[in-house]
């Protein structure tokens, strides 16, 4: 819902990056944003530094999607699977 769209990236950005900011082999967040009809999807990717450091976090079932209370309030729906990759490239921090 476009109305709750401010209130999730608050949320993502006040709670959820801080809240990563303080895990060990956390590498960063971001949280990317579109309008898709009356829609706004969001986008969370976050950085680690090893599926190992994954597990940690998130337990065993590292393809389940973690949601807190707050973000499930803001959002009108979301997906409850997350995928895991490895970054082969990124120019993020410049080009080589």
């Amino acid at each position: 819902m476009k109305s709750n769209a401010a209130s999730y990236e608050k949320h993502f950005i006040t709670a959820v990056a801080q809240n990563l900011a303080g895990i060990e082999g956390s590498k960063g967040a971001c949280l990317l944003r579109r309008t898709v009809g009356d829609e706004i999807e969001f986008l969370a990717i976050t950085l680690w530094d090893s599926i190992d450091t994954i597990r940690q976090f998130a337990g065993d079932d590292v393809e389940r999607a973690h949601i807190e209370p707050a973000g499930r309030t803001a959002l009108s729906s979301f997906d409850e699977h997350a995928s895991n990759f490895e970054v082969m490239f990124s120019s993020v921090d410049g080009f080589p």
